[in-house]
């Protein structure tokens, strides 16, 4: 009885180091995501400037 219960212990201990791991994984990740949305709404506000300045759509000075 006294083994299972030590390798119970044991096995919980694993599984919180693991489950504090896959948090420490998570917390970085939605660093990131959070990082690449912020560039990406950079982006996109960069395109529609570019879109709007777009020298193609302008007419030449003799029209």
């Amino acid at each position: 009885m006294e083994e299972r219960l030590a390798d119970l212990e044991m096995r919980v201990a694993g599984q919180e180091d693991m489950i504090d791991a896959l948090n420490k994984t998570v917390y970085q990740q939605q660093l990131k995501i959070d990082s690449l949305e912020t560039v990406l709404k950079e982006m996109a506000g960069r395109i529609v400037e570019l879109e709007n300045d777009n020298p193609l759509d302008e007419k030449p000075p003799h029209y």
